[in-house]
């Protein structure tokens, strides 16, 4: 990985699963011609950064996260205050195997082993998500899907280069899955943990190929989340680990200051744990520092999930084991959820598989979405619960011994038992 401010680039790793990958930078062109780059900035104030020749297109609420555009050959970094920057760079979709589709004349009850095995079927009896709202921030939404007619289309948007726009639908297939998973409302074939929930769609991918989401149209989603008092938002953005060295840059701290915004703000932050089948906590990179005859050595940590106010969740299987695509970690996993061979919600005019309604598929983005669903039933019955109060809950109904399991934390969650909690 580079450590240049100006020419920063994550490279993206292999991933067994479903996930999303970072990679490259991103850049933009003024009607004259001339080359801007996109800068993600922390610290510093919005009148120095323009004095500097630097053009201030957001600043993130609550935070002195700025997104900043500035000549190629600029360094945010020198301009006093500032305190860390790096070029915005991209997700890239990361599917290494596509989706089996699932034929279905009638209701997928039987079929939905993951709500089995966490008990959200019987949860239900106690709460369904009514009154709550899940952000889900991914490759859209598909509203016209019989089972999510629970899609909010005039608070969802899309965040695009930095503009954000209106609801637009899902251009893959990745986030309606997702939605399903959390929130599918059962009328025709799945039922997600929170049925009644609201779902709002935050598309941050383009709708033409190479489908690349920039870390600052992410940044714009969380905010826009808090900012509309969403319950949870939904990342399913795994990404290749990265060792706490290089995370020492200016990345980690703007990630780091835009969660703890949002969640300062009411809004649960739930993001996958990553398919790289990679120990978050064990040591794989050593060097010498200058003057010092040991050697220091680094560990694994993930991009989103490694922050204090962010649930970063595992992915299991229908056997209630680990998956084997699915990153853990001592002190790295909240809890683990389903996450293989997970049947939900697609968009039927995808390509992938044009028709189909239903597939299945695996990845800690599966897994995700089925602790955000849980996040929605403890806010309807507790609305005035936290994010740090909504986790504790759900590390608490989870079923392990609550010791930090490094393959799923407080341990696999159980939405019956959780629930019962309040």
């Amino acid at each position: 990985m580079a450590h240049d401010v100006n020419r920063r680039t994550v490279l993206a790793g292999t991933a067994a699963g479903i996930g999303l990958a970072t990679i490259g930078t991103a850049s933009a062109e003024t009607e004259t011609d001339e080359e801007l780059v996109r800068y993600i900035v922390t610290g510093g104030n919005p009148n120095q950064l323009e004095r500097q020749g630097f053009t201030v297109e957001h600043q993130i609420t609550g935070t002195n996260v700025y997104l900043v555009m500035g000549p190629e050959d600029s360094d945010p970094a020198s301009v006093n205050g500032v305190n860390a920057a790096f070029e915005d760079f991209t997700y890239e979709l990361d599917v290494p195997e596509e989706p089996t589709e699932v034929e279905t004349e009638d209701a997928l009850d039987d079929d939905q082993w993951d709500k089995h095995l966490i008990n959200a079927f019987d949860a239900h009896d106690h709460a369904t998500g009514e009154g709550t709202r899940i952000g889900i921030i991914d490759t859209g939404v598909y509203h016209d899907h019989p089972d999510l007619g629970n899609v909010e289309e005039g608070d969802s948007r899309s965040f695009i280069d930095w503009q954000e726009g209106d609801h637009t639908g899902d251009v893959h297939w990745h986030g309606t899955h997702v939605a399903g998973i959390a929130a599918a409302t059962g009328a025709e074939g799945v039922t997600g943990v929170a049925p009644d929930a609201e779902i709002i769609s935050l598309r941050v991918f383009p709708s033409e190929p190479p489908l690349l989401a920039r870390v600052g149209d992410t940044f714009l989603a969380l905010d826009y989340a808090a900012e509309e008092g969403l319950d949870v938002a939904n990342m399913s953005l795994g990404s290749p680990p990265q060792t706490s060295r290089e995370n020492q840059e200016g990345y980690r701290i703007a990630r780091q200051q835009v969660v703890r915004s949002v969640t300062q703000r009411g809004t649960s932050v739930v993001v996958s744990a990553g398919n790289d089948s990679a120990n978050l906590q064990h040591g794989n990179e050593c060097w010498s520092p200058e003057d010092e005859e040991e050697e220091t050595c680094a560990n694994w940590i993930s991009l989103w999930g490694s922050l204090p106010n962010a649930s970063s969740i595992s992915a299991t299987t229908a056997d209630d084991e680990l998956a084997d695509f699915s990153n853990y970690g001592a002190n790295e996993i909240s809890v683990g959820a389903p996450g293989a061979e997970v049947p939900s919600t697609v968009d039927p005019d995808n390509p992938a598989f044009p028709g189909a309604k239903y597939a299945s598929a695996s990845g800690t983005s599966m897994s995700a979405p089925q602790v955000a669903g849980l996040t929605a039933l403890v806010r309807e019955l507790d609305p005035d619960a936290n994010p740090n109060q909504t986790e504790n809950v759900i590390e608490r109904g989870a079923e392990g011994d609550g010791r930090g399991d490094p393959k799923t934390g407080a341990g696999r969650i159980n939405a019956l038992d959780t629930v019962e909690l309040l």
